[in-house]
């Protein structure tokens, strides 16, 4: 997959993509069936249409991260789909300040030449959201590219962004699956930490959470792709999500132990899926108790993901 971050200067063999626009945070199935309904709609290389930062953030600086994925994992997701192309459009005052018209013409058409676009039927677009899908129907027969309008699929609150941020914030990451189509990953590069688990036994891989919803704090049974250097592949771990109340740390983060692994993570880039809630986050009295529970959280992990 390609990925592009600008609409401008594009090169002839990244124009005229049948394309799916709009978030797609999370890209739950609702998404998926706006991406395959762009897939079908025309003969031409797939694309999708994207806001980086999202629009959300850009209006609101200061707001409570709400994102389910971070533009790694998100492009990480798409390009398992299939998608050829993904344009990432710099989301700023100048994107937003566009008109819908404008917005199709320079982008759309003289920028992105795309052939069709696919949108959801609660899709809006242009300055200050003047644009709905009537709107881009109209621009797209004037302009001279296709329109789809993709019905939502089956209760719109069971397949919505914020479903599945409730279902994580509740620690119920298989309902959070069963919306998106997939395991809910975080994905992103291992940064160096302060090596306890190390001492401990428990050599961790460390990620952070900016900008991204938290799920519950606690331990999870985890799968783990390893997407570069040489120990790229899939793995089995447990994973503690939070604060680390037992050191007195309080920014979040992610620190992942992949079972029976012996190599240097430093620097690479992992997806890692939530699969299943083990318990919540906790201080404990001694490390001989933490060691303790975390042997049991290892064994409960391991038999977890044993059974699929």
């Amino acid at each position: 997959m390609r990925i592009h971050t600008d609409w401008k200067g594009l090169t002839a063999d990244a124009r005229g993509a049948t394309v799916a626009m709009g978030n797609f945070d999370g890209v739950h199935l609702g998404h998926r069936s706006v991406i395959d309904q762009a897939r079908a709609a025309h003969d031409a290389p797939l694309g999708v249409v994207l806001f980086e930062p999202h629009p959300r953030e850009f209006f609101c600086p200061d707001g409570k991260p709400f994102r389910l994925m971070n533009a790694e994992s998100r492009a990480n997701r798409l390009a398992r789909l299939g998608v050829d192309h993904l344009y990432q459009l710099p989301f700023g005052p100048v994107l937003a300040g566009l008109s819908p018209e404008v917005f199709a013409r320079d982008v759309l058409v003289e920028g992105l030449g795309v052939r069709h676009v696919t949108v959801g039927a609660d899709f809006q677009f242009g300055h200050q959201r003047a644009g709905s899908t009537e709107t881009l129907a109209a621009l797209g027969k004037a302009l001279g590219f296709g329109v789809t309008v993709a019905p939502l699929i089956g209760d719109c609150d069971r397949y919505s962004s914020s479903a599945v941020r409730t279902a994580l914030t509740e620690g119920r990451p298989q309902d959070a699956a069963k919306m998106l189509g997939h395991w809910h990953r975080i994905d992103g590069e291992v940064l160096h930490g302060d090596a306890r688990g190390r001492e401990l036994g428990y050599p961790t891989a460390n990620m952070a959470l900016d900008r991204l919803h938290q799920p519950a704090f606690g331990v999870y049974a985890v799968f783990v792709d390893v997407l570069t250097g040489p120990d790229q592949g899939s793995y089995k771990g447990v994973a503690s999500l939070g604060v680390r109340p037992m050191f007195g740390e309080n920014k979040p983060n992610l620190e992942t132990h992949l079972f029976d692994f012996k190599g240097d993570l430093y620097g690479q880039h992992l997806s890692v899926a939530l699969v299943a809630y083990l318990r919540p986050e906790l201080k404990f009295d001694s490390l001989e108790a933490l060691i303790a529970q975390m042997d049991k959280d290892s064994a409960e992990a391991r038999k977890i993901l044993a059974d699929g």
